[in-house]
Formats: C-alpha cells, sequence, structure tokens
C-alpha cells in the first residue's frame, strides 16, 4: 500500500476547503482516508492553515509520496525545511566533516613529485 499525502476537498459550492490527509494512493479524491494532517481554506485573506506538523514528519519518515499542491503548501509554510532540519543532525553524524582547511589547487601542484626523465628500461630477455 503506498501512501499519499494530498488534498481532499471540502465545504460547499464555490466555498472550497480542503484537508491534508494521508490516504492510500489508490483511494478517492474525496474518499476515505488515513489520518487528516492539516486543513486549509484559500478562499480566507490571509490563506487560514493549520498543520499537525509532528505527524506530517511522521508520515513523511514513513515515506510517505506528497502531491505537487502539498509539497507547494509544506514548503511556503516552512514545514519541509524544518523535517530537513530533523534529518541533517543524524546525516552529520554518519559522515563526519573534516575540520582540516581544504589544499588550495596550487598547493596540490607543488606537493606532486617532479617528473624524472628516463629512458625506458630494455628487457634483458630480449636481446
Amino acid at each position: 500500500m503506498s501512501v499519499k499525502l494530498r488534498l481532499a476537498r471540502v465545504g460547499r459550492k464555490k466555498k472550497p476547503f480542503y484537508r491534508i490527509v494521508a490516504a492510500d494512493s489508490r483511494s478517492a479524491r474525496d474518499g476515505r482516508f488515513i489520518e487528516m494532517l492539516a486543513s486549509y481554506s484559500p478562499i480566507m485573506d490571509p490563506e487560514i492553515l493549520s498543520i499537525h506538523e509532528d505527524r506530517i514528519f511522521h508520515w513523511l519518515d514513513n515515506g510517505a509520496i506528497m502531491s505537487e499542491r502539498v509539497r507547494s503548501i509544506l514548503k511556503r509554510e516552512g514545514v519541509l525545511e524544518r523535517w530537513r532540519q530533523t534529518k541533517r543532525p543524524e546525516a552529520e553524524a554518519e559522515w563526519p566533516v573534516s575540520e582540516a582547511p581544504e589544499e588550495t589547487v596550487a598547493e596540490k601542484i607543488s606537493s606532486l613529485p617532479e617528473e624524472v626523465e628516463s629512458e625506458p628500461e630494455e628487457d634483458a630477455s630480449e636481446a
């Protein structure tokens, strides 16, 4: 079963109101869902958005796929950036960064051994 984070439309005609839900990818747009994660009202000025970040993080950690619209909403609200920041400490712990400064290209070239011009040695077996 593939889980998607997507919008489910509720509200009446010409007054849309959306929920960001975790749903099976095979279910209908407004059909059955696993969990409601946020609500979104695009008509209000400013747009009203209430988000349960911890549950969104849970579903993203478990491999849920976001729709394009949900991705843009979460990105605009900064949720995706906060989710990535929770992942970075683990990545930094696995791959420690060397604190030594990197050598410049000129230093690398100067540290190379000088080429020695020599004649190729002839094999004694050929003679």
